[in-house]
């Protein structure tokens, strides 16, 4: 990629499909760090962690956020490594601000998909700069990946979020812009769909109303560990939700219509 942290071509491409996957772009040095930062965290996990293995289901998948807050190498990898300005030259921003990170930690023979969604509903964020930057931490081969349908973050629509959790309440954000999500599976031949054979190093980067999802199939015969931290650029507000919002991030103080910029969600880059 000679000088250039993101190319020109890379950039096209995740403006024009809304998701793009980028080689060998987080250095060894940094994957061994968040290793050992995730395993830590799996040992000593935080107040949010969910598990979101089916009741009765094989194996174990769960979900942990803002690993930054208790692991110095998450923070440094925020603060230091390449990520920050990859999610800003991608989205095109002048500043970067970060909104939070979740980690996905799923043990062999977890035959364990995502239903597909888009992220950005999820969220108390209006704008169209709202960027995820997804890390594998082990191989996760393409026919076990995650799915992402190309365009899609350019239809002009915003799907119902579902929240899947043991126990959840079944109460989700609302939103007038909100609609019941098209049946994917039974209409594949009307989308175009893009994955990818991933390594350590490598990153694939989503808008935030890109629909993704993934089979039900066991990923690895290993422990796989992935590392998606989310980022806004200029654009993004402040919304109000009604209902649940995940992950409940509370004590900011902002406002509706407010930048999204607080000692929560620091700004980051440039540094």
């Amino acid at each position: 990629m000679a000088n250039e942290i993101v190319s020109a071509t890379e950039i096209v491409r995740y403006r024009e499909d809304g998701v793009v996957c980028l080689r060998n772009v987080i250095s060894a040095d940094w994957i061994e760090r968040l290793r050992e930062a995730v395993d830590a965290n799996i040992t000593n996990p935080g107040p949010m962690k969910r598990v979101t293995t089916s009741s009765g289901q094989p194996g174990n998948s769960s979900l942990d956020f803002q690993l930054w807050y208790r692991h110095e190498d998450c923070r440094r990898f925020v603060f230091e490594s390449p990520a920050a300005e990859i999610a800003g030259r991608l989205m095109g921003s002048r500043e970067v601000v970060l909104y939070h990170d979740r980690l996905r930690v799923k043990e062999p023979g977890t035959p364990e998909g995502s239903a597909w969604h888009h992220d950005q509903p999820y969220y108390p964020i209006d704008g169209d700069q709202l960027i995820s930057l997804w890390l594998p931490l082990e191989a996760v081969p393409g026919s076990t990946n995650i799915e992402y349908i190309r365009g899609s973050h350019r239809w002009g629509r915003w799907f119902q979020p579902r929240v899947v959790t043991r126990g959840s309440t079944g109460a989700f954000a609302e939103d007038p812009r909100f609609e019941p999500l098209p049946d994917i599976a039974a209409e594949r031949l009307a989308y175009e769909f893009l994955s990818w054979d991933t390594e350590p190093g490598d990153v694939v980067a989503f808008h935030g109303l890109t629909l993704h999802g993934a089979a039900s199939t066991s990923c690895c015969d290993y422990r796989c560990r992935t590392w998606e931290t989310r980022w806004c650029g200029d654009d993004a507000r402040y919304a109000a939700r009604v209902g649940q919002i995940t992950p409940a991030l509370e004590g900011h103080g902002l406002m509706p219509g407010d930048p999204l910029s607080c000692a929560m969600f620091p700004r980051v880059w440039p540094r």
